[in-house]
């Protein structure tokens, strides 16, 4: 067995070795390329690994997507040919049908081309929360929302190329620059608070859910004591699934990554899904109830198959923007997807160690990232979906140790294959992957130890933020609270100070954290001007450089100097924890040595004559 693991390792670094040093590797900067810009801890095989765990966090977005679209009607609300409930209920099914290869195609494309061009270890696929505003509020369930079907997806249409339009000259980075740091890093802890509360709800272990009389509530009751709303009213925690989850899926995970094993996350996926797909078990995910699990048992013994388009397609845009309310629909998916992409691909590109923190306030790739994004929003519209965006279940695939867009590739890949085999990775249950969601959530509450909590202005809206996002289940709208509030309280004290300096409040100028716009805009030492608002590859070809594609010498050297600064605040930081670990060692190792001479003290004093008593009445006068 020894030898056959040995002989395995050997040729896994053979072919890492080979890949390495091949266009591939250069390309894609895996380390030991020999690119200048290569990224430090790039394997091939981990890369690929590392796709293969996004996916199975991802794959649940198949179905729930696909569900929640539908609920719409989609086309068939447009056809008055369908009075009769049933001709339309089945109508709805086929539409159903048609959203789960819709998904996994948009999912795949979008997924791809982010990994290829923009060399990004990202999985893309339709927004969670926006697909809900455009079913529930934009067209409604069953069509009876503000406007119809066809013009709800023409405003999808016309979204994706303004963002593409802003990403040309780079307002969309701009955005994400001038964002205070503290916002910035307190998005990745409340993006990690998100993961957390859908890994523990519903979509997740089922550990939390609604509630009748608080917000939430425990969870985890079996299906014969819930509510027809999902509420448990009794029996909580008490359904094998949530136990499967957390003990197989949670703790056993969180064990294998304690111990540093290659696909700690990857494995409690597989061992958990396994385990729920034989229907005699009590942990099963198909059930026999009558119909959602014979269904989707049903669906699951297909094993491989494919279904072609019969009611998505192009022909269902109404080219209408006539309409208020489209408009209104186009504003909000607007500012919603703006901020929940940003927020996402800078906290995504940070975990990644690809954002630079110290010189440019961007990340990697990220025009390409923006452009893909914006392209992926509008060819999405064309299949009938809602707005694309990157998913932050990224982050269990770069904790695995993804760093290029190999890893997204490869998520795409899967995607690719889930046309064919939908039904088996539509069957991955939710509380397979609810523990990665949580424990990846704490992974990413580290960003929140570099708030600067010292000062209000700075901690209450992080805090904000980082509360906002998961208690309002929406990215963006956590974001906003935050932004608001920052420019509440720094601006207030600035024009109170414009009216005399001692109106300032006390720490101004030694706690709070520094801002300057013009500082935070400019590029390698530059003055800010309109220029450093552009892209770089814009910069350089409005300055002639006609290869704007190619990184110059100046470029690279940018970046190293960016990533040597960036690594040495981390490593200040990490220095600076380990002193305090140091010190609370020696502390209590100095508390266990006082306390071994007390006891010792304590038992001479015990076992000696009475003329060792003390003087009471010396004590009492001291």
């Amino acid at each position: 067995m020894a030898s056959i693991m040995q002989k395995w390792r050997e040729t896994r670094d053979s072919i890492n070795h080979t890949v390495a040093r091949s266009f591939v590797g250069r390309y894609f900067r895996l380390e030991g390329c020999g690119h200048p810009l290569a990224r430090e801890g790039a394997v091939f095989t981990r890369e690929l690994r590392s796709g293969l765990v996004t996916f199975a966090a991802m794959a649940y977005i198949i179905s729930v997507n696909a569900s929640i679209l539908s609920s719409t009607g989609g086309p068939c609300v447009q056809n008055p040919g369908l009075a009769d409930e049933a001709a339309y209920e089945q109508c709805k099914e086929l539409v159903r049908q048609d959203y789960v290869t819709a998904t996994s195609a948009i999912s795949f494309i979008a997924s791809f081309l982010m990994g290829l061009l923009a060399n990004l270890p990202l999985g893309l696929a339709p927004g969670l929360g926006v697909n809900a505003y455009f079913a529930f509020t934009v067209v409604g369930a069953d069509g009876k929302g503000l406007i119809p079907y066809g013009q709800a997806l023409a405003a999808v249409f016309l979204e994706g190329w303004i963002f593409f339009a802003l990403s040309v000259v780079g307002l969309r980075q701009w955005m994400g620059r001038i964002m205070p740091r503290s916002l910035t890093l307190a998005t990745g802890a409340g993006i990690g608070m998100y993961l957390a509360l859908i890994g523990l709800g519903p979509n997740g272990l089922s550990v939390v859910g609604p509630n009748a009389s608080d917000i939430i509530g425990l969870g985890g009751c079996p299906a014969q004591f819930k509510d027809e709303s999902g509420i448990c009213l009794s029996h909580v925690l008490q359904d094998p699934r949530v136990w499967l989850g957390v003990f197989l899926g949670g703790v056993f995970t969180a064990l294998l990554f304690m111990y540093r094993v290659r696909g700690a996350f990857l494995w409690p996926i597989l061992l958990v899904a396994v385990a729920s797909w034989p229907r005699s078990g009590s942990v099963t995910e198909f059930p026999h109830d009558g119909s959602t699990g014979d269904q989707g048992f049903d669906f699951f013994k297909q094993v491989a198959t494919w279904h072609n388009f019969s009611k998505l397609g192009p022909s269902n845009i109404i080219w209408n923007y006539a309409s208020g309310h489209t408009w209104l629909a186009l504003i909000t998916f607007l500012y919603v997807d703006i901020l929940d992409t940003t927020g996402t691909l800078y906290s995504m590109s940070r975990a990644a160690g690809l954002l630079d923190e110290a010189l440019t306030s961007d990340f990697e790739g990220s025009s390409i990232a923006y452009l893909t994004d914006a392209f992926c929003i509008s060819m999405g519209s064309l299949m009938g979906l809602s707005p694309s965006t990157a998913f932050i279940e990224s982050a269990t695939g770069i904790a695995e140790g993804g760093k290029t867009g190999l890893t997204g590739m490869t998520v795409g890949f899967f995607f690719f294959l889930s046309l064919f085999f939908a039904p088996i990775f539509a069957s991955i249950p939710s509380w397979a992957t609810g523990a990665t969601l949580v424990i990846v959530g704490s992974l990413m509450m580290k960003s929140a130890a570099s708030i600067n909590f010292g000062f209000i202005g700075d901690a209450l809206p992080a805090f904000l933020v980082i509360a906002g996002i998961p208690f309002m289940f929406n990215i963006s709208y956590g974001i906003i609270a935050g932004v608001l509030s920052w420019i509440i309280l720094h601006n207030v004290p600035l024009l109170l100070g414009k009216i005399h300096p001692s109106l300032l409040p006390p720490g101004w100028h030694t706690e709070k954290e520094p801002y300057n716009i013009a500082g935070t805009l400019r590029r390698g030492g530059k003055a800010a001007s309109f220029k450093t608002l552009l892209p770089p590859w814009l910069i350089k070809l409005t300055s002639g450089n006609m290869k704007f594609w190619k990184a110059t010498d100046a470029e690279i050297e940018q970046v190293l100097e960016g990533r040597r600064i960036t690594q040495r605040q981390y490593r200040l930081r990490e220095e600076q924890v380990q002193r305090e670990r140091e010190e609370m060692r020696r502390m209590q190792a100095g508390d266990d040595v006082n306390n071994g001479a007390m006891d010792e003290e304590n038992e001479k004093s015990a076992s000696g004559s009475s003329d060792q008593i003390p003087d009471t009445k010396h004590i009492e006068e001291a």
